[in-house]
């Protein structure tokens, strides 16, 4: 039988040497008995295993905190502007499918709008180009908005190659270019906290540029207009076409929130976990939107004035080429045989007289000062249905789009001019560059419209007609001006012709969206005249009380309320859209000193020479 030796003293406090020192004596491991058994092992020491284990996951910390400020940095964010418990992630899609994903939202978003009419995309389409730019690069996010752009503007004008492939081509491209370059707006604003509602903010503001630059705006394909059919709607007689698109930007602002998730989360944190405030967010922000159902509107009292209205659409040779399209005496005579059948069933008893007949756009291309035969027509026309007429004509020296009213056994006696025009339909810019390059301008307009300056309401006993002509029915201040002029009844004067040939009807019931959406806005009854159709009267509430169909002869009529009311959004004029607009510049504006303050410091940082190391101490002599 072994027995153990015995046990050493211990060292008194006094003797024993500090385990840090000098002196204190190294252990040779190869001398140390080796234990025979597990009883024989020496116990572990408690203090330094917690040590070693506090070390070793101060320094997984460090770690990960590094990684954590690498990523910022590389996104330009700031390092301390986010928790250390929670860790940044990564969802930034492949640039393929970034850029599919963006051209889906392009067609997504084309799809809301008619002659699709599919209108809860106008949520998803933006939605799906925020997630394919999210922590993209600059240049990326800039292609995907240009992919955004070129597959939205290409589907929603495509009734514009009627006119002329190029045209629609030059259109949709440039749409396309300046959209990619607003795109990096949104891109920047993704970086703040607050991201959701400034990507909102930032739909309203590109809609505010691209309505008024360049040559003055294009407004198609706001989001807003693609809601006439949709029970938001009723939310721009309280804050405008500007807030209901911040609405329904916002709404694709959380849904993105929600796909993405949270742009910092705790380490570990489950997927549903981390959208359950997003979620609450969509939820919030859809009902929001959709709660414009039970907005009162129609606010007028009852038993106000009323007043009979009178739509012709007068139809032209459906032809495939315009030269035939638009033989200037056939549609002339073709509103005339209109009108006066019109009048043959006012005579006859079976509809009761109108007080007011709305004649469409171009409904006369000669200008009946100078034509004997178009003006005896016209006057033929208004004294069989003794009535009062507002006639579309192209009058001349200088070349004018207006709208003119006749007087039984007057003639014309007052006009509105149109004052916005169509670039490179009514007026060519750049005319005397591009006539160094191509004949085309002198082919597509040879001589420039001369715009309107003032907006005119034509005063007919109890009626107050404020008149729009086609393109200038999707500007908020053309629009408004004629209702602050007084105006009870508002007109559409509009000529499809031109982009229904093929037979799409995209851009006449985008047209009639935008003439619904504006009844709805200032609670005014809208007559939508058209040459080809679609012709429609409209109530307040932006209901169709009467339409026809297109590439035929028809002559409509319906009683409409002669309102007063003066709308919320009215009175707020164009403050909802500053209120937006303002702040998200200035929010660009921060981020955009944020970057440059951040590659400033860099630069300073990288600039900086390094500090010579300390040279080592010689050795002491003997050492």
């Amino acid at each position: 039988m072994r027995l153990l030796s015995p046990r050493p003293a211990a060292k008194t406090a006094e003797t024993a040497p500090r385990p840090d020192s000098a002196d204190a004596p190294r252990p040779d491991t190869a001398d140390a008995p080796r234990p025979d058994t597990a009883s024989t092992a020496p116990r572990p020491d408690t203090a330094s295993t917690a040590h070693f284990s506090f070390v070793r996951r101060a320094r997984t910390r460090t770690n990960q905190t590094a990684q954590r400020t690498f990523r910022m940095k590389s996104r330009g964010q700031r390092p301390d502007s986010v928790p250390a418990k929670f860790v940044p992630a990564d969802r930034r899609l492949p640039v393929p499918l970034a850029l599919l994903v963006a051209l889906a939202g392009g067609v997504a978003l084309a799809a809301a709008f008619p002659p699709f009419g599919f209108w809860p995309l106008a949520a998803v389409g933006p939605a799906l180009l925020t997630i394919a730019i999210w922590q993209q690069r600059a240049r990326m996010a800039a292609a995907a908005g240009l992919i955004f752009g070129l597959a939205f503007y290409a589907l929603l004008v495509s009734w514009l190659v009627n006119l002329a492939w190029y045209v629609w081509l030059a259109l949709f491209v440039a749409e396309a270019v300046i959209f990619a370059v607003l795109t990096i707006g949104q891109w920047l604003l993704l970086r703040l906290r607050v991201w959701p509602l400034a990507v909102a903010g930032w739909w309203v503001t590109a809609e505010a540029i691209r309505d008024r630059w360049p040559w003055e705006g294009f407004p198609w394909g706001r989001l807003v207009m693609s809601q006439a059919e949709a029970p938001t709607v009723r939310w721009v007689a309280i804050g405008g076409p500007p807030f209901l698109s911040f609405l329904i930007a916002l709404t694709a602002g959380m849904l993105a929130w929600l796909v993405i998730g949270p742009a910092h989360q705790r380490p570990g944190t489950s997927w549903l976990r981390a959208r359950i405030w997003p979620a609450v967010a969509l939820a919030a922000s859809a009902a929001l939107a959709l709660s414009g159902a039970f907005l009162p509107i129609n606010q007028a009292s009852p038993g106000g004035q009323s007043a009979e209205v009178a739509a012709i659409q007068g139809n032209v040779p459906h032809a495939r080429n315009l030269p035939d399209l638009w033989r200037a005496n056939v549609v002339t005579e073709n509103h005339v045989t209109a009108t006066e059948k019109l009048a043959n069933t006012v005579h006859s008893h079976k509809t009761p007289a109108p007080d007011i007949v709305i004649w469409p756009e171009n409904s006369t291309d000669l200008d009946p000062a100078y034509n004997p035969d178009i003006f005896n027509a016209i006057a033929v026309a208004v004294a069989d249905i003794n009535r009062p007429v507002l006639v579309g004509a192209v009058l001349q020296y200088p070349v004018r789009n207006a709208g003119q009213l006749w007087l039984p056994g007057k003639g014309p006696v007052a006009q509105y001019i149109k004052r916005r025009l169509v670039p490179f339909g009514e007026v060519i810019p750049f005319r005397g560059l591009i006539d160094k390059i191509t004949s085309l301008p002198n082919t597509m307009q040879p001589e420039n419209f001369t715009p309107g300056h003032k907006a005119v309401v034509f005063h007919l006993g109890k009626i107050r007609l404020g008149d729009v002509i086609c393109y200038e029915v999707g500007f908020d201040g053309l629009v408004a001006s004629e209702v602050a002029g007084g105006a009870n009844l508002l007109s559409v004067q509009t000529n499809d012709a031109d982009f229904e040939i093929d037979g799409q009807t995209g851009e006449t019931l985008q047209q009639l969206a935008m003439a619904q959406i504006r009844a709805i806005e200032f609670d005014r009854a809208v007559a939508v005249a058209s040459t080809t159709g679609v012709s429609a009267i409209i109530a307040p509430n932006g209901s169709l009380l009467t339409w026809t169909k297109v590439w035929t002869q028809a002559e409509i009529e319906a009683r409409v309320p002669l309102r007063t009311y003066t709308t919320l959004s009215d009175r707020l004029g164009g403050w909802p859209e500053a209120v937006l607009t303002w702040p998200t510049v200035a929010a660009v504006a921060w981020v955009i000193c944020l970057e440059i303050r951040r590659r400033r410091r860099a630069a300073a940082g990288s600039a900086t020479p390094a500090q010579p190391s300390t040279p080592a101490r010689p050795a002491a002599p003997g050492q």
